[in-house]
Protein backbone atom coordinates (compact mmCIF):
# COMPACT_ATOMS: atom_id res chain seq x y z
CA UNK A 1 0.00 0.00 0.00
CA UNK A 2 1.23 3.50 -0.82
CA UNK A 3 1.68 5.64 2.24
CA UNK A 4 0.74 8.98 2.07
CA UNK A 5 2.29 11.75 4.45
CA UNK A 6 0.57 14.98 5.03
CA UNK A 7 2.44 17.85 7.16
CA UNK A 8 -0.89 19.48 8.58
CA UNK A 9 -1.80 21.09 11.41
CA UNK A 10 -4.60 19.71 14.32
CA UNK A 11 -6.91 22.37 12.44
CA UNK A 12 -6.41 21.27 9.21
CA UNK A 13 -6.52 17.40 9.75
CA UNK A 14 -10.01 16.42 8.58
CA UNK A 15 -8.49 18.40 5.26
CA UNK A 16 -4.93 16.39 5.23
CA UNK A 17 -7.26 12.95 5.89
CA UNK A 18 -9.51 13.79 2.48
CA UNK A 19 -6.00 14.59 0.64
CA UNK A 20 -5.08 11.34 1.98
CA UNK A 21 -7.73 9.46 0.58
CA UNK A 22 -8.63 10.99 -2.48
CA UNK A 23 -4.63 9.92 -3.06
CA UNK A 24 -5.21 6.44 -1.68
CA UNK A 25 -7.87 6.14 -3.92
CA UNK A 26 -6.22 7.15 -7.57
CA UNK A 27 -3.05 6.10 -6.36
CA UNK A 28 -2.99 2.98 -4.77
CA UNK A 29 -0.06 0.52 -4.41
CA UNK A 30 1.27 -1.67 -6.90
CA UNK A 31 -0.68 0.58 -9.76
CA UNK A 32 1.84 1.79 -12.20
CA UNK A 33 1.26 5.35 -13.02
CA UNK A 34 -0.45 5.74 -16.42
CA UNK A 35 0.55 8.01 -19.25
CA UNK A 36 -1.26 10.99 -19.90
CA UNK A 37 -4.75 10.11 -21.84
CA UNK A 38 -5.40 7.10 -19.55
CA UNK A 39 -7.99 6.40 -17.79
CA UNK A 40 -6.92 5.45 -14.01
CA UNK A 41 -10.34 5.49 -13.03
CA UNK A 42 -14.07 4.59 -13.29
CA UNK A 43 -15.98 7.24 -12.51
CA UNK A 44 -20.15 6.70 -12.23
CA UNK A 45 -22.49 9.54 -11.94
CA UNK A 46 -25.99 8.54 -11.12
CA UNK A 47 -29.27 10.36 -11.48
CA UNK A 48 -30.23 13.04 -9.30
CA UNK A 49 -32.48 11.72 -6.04
CA UNK A 50 -34.99 14.42 -4.95
CA UNK A 51 -36.05 14.51 -1.26
CA UNK A 52 -38.20 16.41 0.21
CA UNK A 53 -37.35 17.85 3.89
CA UNK A 54 -37.58 15.38 7.03
CA UNK A 55 -37.36 11.96 4.76
CA UNK A 56 -34.53 9.36 5.57
CA UNK A 57 -32.03 9.17 2.71
CA UNK A 58 -30.54 5.82 1.64
CA UNK A 59 -27.06 6.16 0.08
CA UNK A 60 -26.30 2.87 -1.72
CA UNK A 61 -23.19 1.57 -4.06
CA UNK A 62 -22.03 -1.95 -5.34
CA UNK A 63 -18.77 -3.01 -3.84
CA UNK A 64 -17.71 -6.10 -6.38
CA UNK A 65 -15.20 -8.42 -5.65
CA UNK A 66 -11.37 -7.67 -4.10
CA UNK A 67 -12.22 -4.26 -2.98
CA UNK A 68 -9.41 -2.79 -0.46
CA UNK A 69 -11.29 0.27 0.76
CA UNK A 70 -14.33 1.72 0.41
CA UNK A 71 -16.11 5.25 1.55
CA UNK A 72 -18.75 7.86 1.54
CA UNK A 73 -17.95 11.22 1.22
CA UNK A 74 -20.29 14.42 0.97
CA UNK A 75 -18.37 17.34 -0.85
CA UNK A 76 -15.53 17.69 1.62
CA UNK A 77 -16.28 15.61 3.97
CA UNK A 78 -15.79 11.87 5.13
CA UNK A 79 -18.91 10.13 6.22
CA UNK A 80 -17.79 7.40 6.24
CA UNK A 81 -14.49 4.61 5.26
CA UNK A 82 -15.76 0.95 5.50
CA UNK A 83 -17.01 0.33 9.39
CA UNK A 84 -15.25 3.67 10.75
CA UNK A 85 -17.77 6.51 11.33
CA UNK A 86 -15.86 9.78 10.48
CA UNK A 87 -19.07 11.30 10.31
CA UNK A 88 -19.89 13.74 13.53
CA UNK A 89 -23.37 14.13 12.64
CA UNK A 90 -25.79 11.43 14.84
CA UNK A 91 -28.54 11.32 11.60
CA UNK A 92 -25.47 9.79 9.96
CA UNK A 93 -25.54 5.70 10.18
CA UNK A 94 -24.20 2.76 8.92
CA UNK A 95 -27.08 0.22 7.04
CA UNK A 96 -25.10 -2.09 4.99
CA UNK A 97 -21.38 -3.09 4.33
CA UNK A 98 -20.67 -6.44 2.65
CA UNK A 99 -18.77 -7.34 -0.42
CA UNK A 100 -21.74 -6.23 -2.60
CA UNK A 101 -23.56 -3.17 -0.73
CA UNK A 102 -22.27 -0.08 1.18
CA UNK A 103 -24.91 1.69 1.85
CA UNK A 104 -25.55 4.33 4.26
CA UNK A 105 -28.49 6.63 5.77
CA UNK A 106 -28.87 10.51 6.53
CA UNK A 107 -32.13 10.85 8.65
CA UNK A 108 -34.41 13.97 9.10
CA UNK A 109 -32.77 15.54 5.81
CA UNK A 110 -32.19 18.88 5.53
CA UNK A 111 -31.00 21.54 2.98
CA UNK A 112 -28.18 21.84 4.23
CA UNK A 113 -27.58 18.08 2.82
CA UNK A 114 -27.81 18.84 -0.65
CA UNK A 115 -25.00 18.43 -2.74
CA UNK A 116 -22.60 15.86 -4.55
CA UNK A 117 -21.99 12.97 -2.56
CA UNK A 118 -19.90 10.00 -3.95
CA UNK A 119 -18.85 6.54 -3.37
CA UNK A 120 -15.33 5.55 -3.41
CA UNK A 121 -14.10 1.84 -3.88
CA UNK A 122 -10.22 0.83 -4.08
CA UNK A 123 -10.16 -2.86 -6.01
CA UNK A 124 -7.18 -4.51 -6.33
CA UNK A 125 -7.18 -3.51 -10.02
CA UNK A 126 -8.54 0.02 -10.05
CA UNK A 127 -10.43 2.86 -8.13
CA UNK A 128 -13.79 3.55 -8.89
CA UNK A 129 -16.27 6.39 -8.24
CA UNK A 130 -20.13 6.34 -8.26
CA UNK A 131 -21.71 10.20 -7.67
CA UNK A 132 -25.00 11.14 -7.23
CA UNK A 133 -26.24 14.46 -6.12
CA UNK A 134 -29.21 14.99 -3.77
CA UNK A 135 -31.92 17.63 -4.26
CA UNK A 136 -33.75 18.43 -0.99
CA UNK A 137 -36.84 19.54 -1.31
CA UNK A 138 -38.63 22.31 1.29
CA UNK A 139 -42.26 22.68 1.87
CA UNK A 140 -43.64 26.06 1.78
CA UNK A 141 -43.78 28.01 4.71
CA UNK A 142 -45.18 31.81 5.41
CA UNK A 143 -42.49 33.86 7.30
CA UNK A 144 -43.89 37.26 7.19
CA UNK A 145 -47.20 38.42 6.91
CA UNK A 146 -49.24 41.19 7.25
CA UNK A 147 -50.86 41.56 11.08
CA UNK A 148 -54.99 42.19 11.53
CA UNK A 149 -55.63 45.34 10.70
CA UNK A 150 -58.18 47.98 11.61
CA UNK A 151 -58.70 51.02 9.31
CA UNK A 152 -61.37 53.54 8.97
CA UNK A 153 -63.75 53.23 5.70
CA UNK A 154 -62.10 55.01 2.36
CA UNK A 155 -58.58 53.97 3.33
CA UNK A 156 -56.25 52.52 1.35
CA UNK A 157 -54.97 48.81 2.39
CA UNK A 158 -51.97 46.51 1.75
CA UNK A 159 -51.87 42.98 2.62
CA UNK A 160 -47.89 41.63 2.42
CA UNK A 161 -47.16 37.54 2.29
CA UNK A 162 -43.92 36.25 2.13
CA UNK A 163 -42.51 32.43 2.30
CA UNK A 164 -39.85 30.17 1.72
CA UNK A 165 -39.85 27.23 0.35
CA UNK A 166 -37.77 24.46 -2.60
CA UNK A 167 -39.12 25.08 -5.24
CA UNK A 168 -39.50 28.40 -4.71
CA UNK A 169 -44.02 28.95 -3.56
CA UNK A 170 -46.60 30.57 -5.54
CA UNK A 171 -48.11 32.81 -3.50
CA UNK A 172 -51.43 34.30 -3.70
CA UNK A 173 -54.59 35.85 -1.67
CA UNK A 174 -58.26 35.51 -1.79
CA UNK A 175 -61.15 36.73 0.45
CA UNK A 176 -62.11 33.96 2.64
CA UNK A 177 -65.22 34.88 4.84
CA UNK A 178 -67.02 36.73 3.22
CA UNK A 179 -66.19 34.54 0.32
CA UNK A 180 -65.43 36.83 -2.73
CA UNK A 181 -64.03 35.12 -5.50
CA UNK A 182 -63.64 38.80 -7.47
CA UNK A 183 -61.00 39.88 -4.69
CA UNK A 184 -58.04 38.20 -4.91
CA UNK A 185 -54.25 38.23 -5.92
CA UNK A 186 -51.63 36.11 -7.30
CA UNK A 187 -48.92 37.57 -5.72
CA UNK A 188 -47.04 38.10 -2.30
CA UNK A 189 -49.02 41.70 -2.38
CA UNK A 190 -53.29 42.34 -1.76
CA UNK A 191 -53.83 46.32 -2.49
CA UNK A 192 -57.65 47.20 -1.89
CA UNK A 193 -57.89 51.07 -2.69
CA UNK A 194 -60.73 52.70 -1.16
CA UNK A 195 -61.74 50.42 1.21
CA UNK A 196 -65.77 50.09 1.73
CA UNK A 197 -67.22 48.21 4.92
CA UNK A 198 -68.61 45.59 2.54
CA UNK A 199 -64.39 44.56 2.21
CA UNK A 200 -64.27 44.05 5.60
CA UNK A 201 -63.60 40.05 7.08
CA UNK A 202 -61.10 37.60 6.62
CA UNK A 203 -58.09 37.09 3.69
CA UNK A 204 -56.26 33.81 3.32
CA UNK A 205 -52.78 33.99 2.17
CA UNK A 206 -52.07 30.53 0.28
CA UNK A 207 -48.02 29.46 -0.62
CA UNK A 208 -47.98 26.56 -2.59
CA UNK A 209 -45.14 23.95 -4.26
CA UNK A 210 -44.74 20.78 -5.28
CA UNK A 211 -44.70 19.73 -1.51
CA UNK A 212 -47.13 20.98 0.39
CA UNK A 213 -49.61 24.36 0.94
CA UNK A 214 -49.37 26.41 3.59
CA UNK A 215 -52.37 28.93 4.76
CA UNK A 216 -52.27 32.14 7.30
CA UNK A 217 -55.55 34.58 7.91
CA UNK A 218 -55.33 38.34 8.34
CA UNK A 219 -58.45 39.45 9.56
CA UNK A 220 -59.32 43.39 8.25
CA UNK A 221 -62.23 45.85 10.57
CA UNK A 222 -63.10 48.78 8.35
CA UNK A 223 -64.81 51.50 10.44
CA UNK A 224 -67.58 53.46 9.50
CA UNK A 225 -69.78 56.13 10.63
CA UNK A 226 -73.45 55.34 12.16
CA UNK A 227 -76.33 55.11 9.99
CA UNK A 228 -80.24 54.14 11.50
CA UNK A 229 -82.97 52.48 10.24
CA UNK A 230 -85.64 54.35 9.79
CA UNK A 231 -87.73 54.82 12.83
CA UNK A 232 -91.43 53.54 13.24
CA UNK A 233 -94.04 55.19 15.02
CA UNK A 234 -95.79 53.14 17.86
CA UNK A 235 -99.09 53.82 19.07
CA UNK A 236 -100.40 53.03 22.70
CA UNK A 237 -103.66 53.11 24.98
CA UNK A 238 -103.21 55.62 27.74
CA UNK A 239 -101.64 53.20 30.88
CA UNK A 240 -100.30 51.01 28.68
CA UNK A 241 -96.74 49.81 27.98
CA UNK A 242 -95.08 51.02 25.14
CA UNK A 243 -91.81 50.59 23.45
CA UNK A 244 -90.16 52.76 21.08
CA UNK A 245 -86.93 50.87 19.13
CA UNK A 246 -84.09 52.34 17.51
CA UNK A 247 -81.61 50.09 15.03
CA UNK A 248 -77.97 51.31 14.13
CA UNK A 249 -75.28 50.40 11.60
CA UNK A 250 -71.45 51.03 12.86
CA UNK A 251 -67.84 49.96 13.40
CA UNK A 252 -66.93 50.81 16.32
CA UNK A 253 -70.37 50.08 17.67
CA UNK A 254 -72.46 52.89 18.41
CA UNK A 255 -73.78 54.92 21.18
CA UNK A 256 -77.17 55.86 21.82
CA UNK A 257 -79.19 58.99 23.33
CA UNK A 258 -82.75 59.09 23.15
CA UNK A 259 -84.07 62.80 23.26
CA UNK A 260 -88.14 64.90 23.72
CA UNK A 261 -87.64 68.16 21.81
CA UNK A 262 -84.41 69.18 23.22
CA UNK A 263 -84.63 67.69 26.43
CA UNK A 264 -82.12 64.25 26.61
CA UNK A 265 -83.95 61.18 28.16
CA UNK A 266 -82.03 59.13 30.78
CA UNK A 267 -82.80 55.68 32.21
CA UNK A 268 -85.17 55.30 35.54
CA UNK A 269 -86.26 58.85 35.02
CA UNK A 270 -90.35 59.46 34.94
CA UNK A 271 -91.18 55.15 34.56
CA UNK A 272 -88.52 55.12 31.82
CA UNK A 273 -86.24 52.53 30.83
CA UNK A 274 -82.86 52.80 28.44
CA UNK A 275 -81.85 49.71 27.53
CA UNK A 276 -78.73 49.43 24.37
CA UNK A 277 -77.48 45.91 23.37
CA UNK A 278 -75.17 46.27 20.42
CA UNK A 279 -76.79 47.54 16.94
CA UNK A 280 -80.31 48.17 19.09
CA UNK A 281 -81.71 50.54 21.27
CA UNK A 282 -85.22 50.22 23.62
CA UNK A 283 -86.98 53.10 24.69
CA UNK A 284 -89.69 51.51 27.35
CA UNK A 285 -93.08 53.11 28.70
CA UNK A 286 -94.21 51.18 31.52
CA UNK A 287 -97.32 53.19 32.15
CA UNK A 288 -98.09 55.22 29.19
CA UNK A 289 -99.47 59.20 29.98
CA UNK A 290 -100.72 62.28 28.19
CA UNK A 291 -97.61 64.01 28.81
CA UNK A 292 -95.65 60.99 27.08
CA UNK A 293 -97.09 61.54 23.95
CA UNK A 294 -95.01 63.03 20.90
CA UNK A 295 -92.04 63.21 18.68
CA UNK A 296 -89.09 61.81 20.21
CA UNK A 297 -85.21 61.24 18.48
CA UNK A 298 -82.62 58.23 18.74
CA UNK A 299 -79.10 59.59 18.16
CA UNK A 300 -76.51 56.85 16.95
CA UNK A 301 -73.04 58.09 17.78
CA UNK A 302 -69.84 56.71 16.99
CA UNK A 303 -65.89 58.72 16.53
CA UNK A 304 -66.37 58.46 13.15
CA UNK A 305 -69.91 60.47 13.35
CA UNK A 306 -73.37 60.17 13.94
CA UNK A 307 -76.63 59.57 12.32
CA UNK A 308 -80.43 60.21 14.18
CA UNK A 309 -84.32 59.28 13.45
CA UNK A 310 -87.74 60.52 14.74
CA UNK A 311 -90.27 58.31 16.14
CA UNK A 312 -93.87 59.61 17.63
CA UNK A 313 -95.64 57.71 19.89
CA UNK A 314 -99.15 58.47 19.51
CA UNK A 315 -102.10 57.49 21.35
CA UNK A 316 -104.63 55.10 20.47
CA UNK A 317 -107.93 55.25 21.70
CA UNK A 318 -110.33 52.17 23.04
CA UNK A 319 -114.09 51.90 21.54
CA UNK A 320 -116.66 51.93 24.89
CA UNK A 321 -119.41 48.60 25.23
CA UNK A 322 -122.18 51.25 24.22
CA UNK A 323 -120.20 52.52 20.87
CA UNK A 324 -119.45 48.52 19.86
CA UNK A 325 -123.74 47.96 20.30
CA UNK A 326 -124.54 50.89 18.05
CA UNK A 327 -125.28 50.06 14.74
CA UNK A 328 -126.64 51.66 11.52
CA UNK A 329 -130.55 52.43 13.02
CA UNK A 330 -129.17 53.52 16.17
CA UNK A 331 -130.66 57.17 16.96
CA UNK A 332 -128.16 59.07 19.97
CA UNK A 333 -130.28 61.05 22.04
CA UNK A 334 -128.51 64.26 22.83
CA UNK A 335 -130.21 65.00 26.30
CA UNK A 336 -129.71 61.73 27.61
CA UNK A 337 -126.58 60.64 26.04
CA UNK A 338 -128.84 57.18 25.77
CA UNK A 339 -128.98 55.62 22.19
CA UNK A 340 -132.68 53.65 21.11
CA UNK A 341 -132.45 50.97 18.38
CA UNK A 342 -134.94 50.39 16.08
CA UNK A 343 -135.18 46.96 14.14
CA UNK A 344 -136.48 46.68 10.58
CA UNK A 345 -139.53 45.16 11.34
CA UNK A 346 -140.36 48.41 14.17
CA UNK A 347 -139.64 50.46 11.42
CA UNK A 348 -142.05 48.75 8.66
CA UNK A 349 -145.26 48.97 11.55
CA UNK A 350 -144.07 52.51 11.90
CA UNK A 351 -144.67 52.95 7.96
CA UNK A 352 -148.00 50.83 7.67
CA UNK A 353 -149.84 52.89 9.85
CA UNK A 354 -148.72 56.20 8.79
CA UNK A 355 -150.72 54.63 5.22
CA UNK A 356 -154.00 53.67 7.27
CA UNK A 357 -154.44 56.89 8.67
CA UNK A 358 -154.23 58.46 5.45
CA UNK A 359 -157.60 56.79 4.21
Amino acid sequence: MKMVVCGCCAASWRRCVVMSLRLLFLLPAGLPVRSQGESQSDNKQMDNITIRQGETLFLSCSQGDFVTHTAWLNRSSILYTGEDKWSVDPRVSLVTLNQDEFTIKIEDVDLADEGQYICAVQTSSRPRTTSVHIIVQVPPKIVNLSKDLVVNEGSNVTLMCLANGKPEPAIGWRMLSPSDDSLSSDSEVLEILFISRYRAGVYECTASNDIAVDTQTVELTVNYPPSVSDGRDVGVTLGQRGVLQCEADAVPEADFEWYRDDRRIFSDFDGIEIEDAGAFSKLTFFNVSEADYGNYTCIAINKLGSANTSIILYEIIEPTSSTLLQGPGAVQDGNSGTSTVFTPTCLLLVVLLQLLLKF
